[in-house]
């Protein structure tokens, strides 16, 4: 199976939003059908509430047995627990609230009212992960990785010009004064990240438009974060036409 990347193109944000619902539930049908559970890392962002909000008014998502199905997060904003802002609140509301599963099927990252300095909340995370590990990993083996990209190349919270990307030797770090706000925040690092099976990323609008192309041309990870992660197996870009004015047209896959 390859894992070159792919660029979906997709009309309008609607469609691509539905259309990643249903590949989602699709490819999940597919990964329980063949293991006890199944390990799902979410994203923040508009397009990642619109993709589980799309997911949740799906009718084929009660096909999922969703007990069965581990939810954990690409990185998170260090605020109070429930604070709007939080990518795990955002998943709460567009979608996850709705599923009557396990609570320990949800692993958000600690809150800033937890009681914990965020340095000490970053290990708690990685305890977590590798409570969760198999194979000799010290995290669980994702098998399906959403990412949005920042117009500036970031995904998670791992931005441009930062030793951030370059580190390996953890799973999860806290990051301090973040070029965006809030400057405190929690993330997964790129290893764990290239270490899922599939990673798809989301992203619409022009103001995504270069940092795509540049990312797809080969630039350094170090300047555009999202140029240095890779899935295991597939590496899937879905994106809106805006997003995709800069991408070569022999990458494109128009899915309309």
């Amino acid at each position: 199976m390859t894992n070159e990347r792919r660029v979906l193109v997709h009309p309008d944000k609607g469609s691509l939003a539905g259309s990643v619902a249903a590949r989602f539930i699709t490819k999940l049908l597919d990964i329980l059908d063949t293991q006890a559970v199944a390990h799902v890392v979410l994203t923040g962002g508009s397009m990642g509430g619109t993709v589980l909000a799309a997911i949740g008014a799906s009718p084929a998502h009660t096909s999922i047995d969703w007990s069965r199905v581990h939810f954990w997060w690409g990185d998170e904003r260090w605020l109070p627990a429930g604070d709007a802002e939080r990518n795990d609140e955002q998943a709460r509301v567009a979608f996850l609230g709705e599923l009557d599963i396990p609570d320990g099927n949800t692993h958000p990252f600690p809150a800033s009212d937890s009681g914990l300095e965020l340095d000490a909340a970053a290990e708690v995370y990685a305890a977590e992960l590798a409570s969760h590990g198999v194979d000799g990993l010290a995290h669980p083996l994702f098998d399906i990785t959403f990412l949005g990209v920042g117009p500036d190349g970031h995904i998670a919270s791992l931005f441009p010009h930062r030793s951030d990307i370059q580190v390996v030797d953890r799973t999860v770090i806290p990051v301090r004064n973040s070029p965006k706000p809030p400057p405190e925040r929690l993330s997964l690092t790129r290893p764990v990240l290239n270490s899922s099976q599939r990673v798809w990323f989301v992203l619409a609008g022009a103001d995504k438009a270069s940092a795509l192309g540049l990312a797809l041309a080969g630039a350094s990870r170090d300047e555009v974060p999202v140029a240095g992660i890779k899935g295991r197996r597939r590496t899937v870009f879905f994106v809106d036409a805006d997003a995709a004015s800069e991408v070569p047209e022999s990458l494109i896959a128009r899915d309309y």
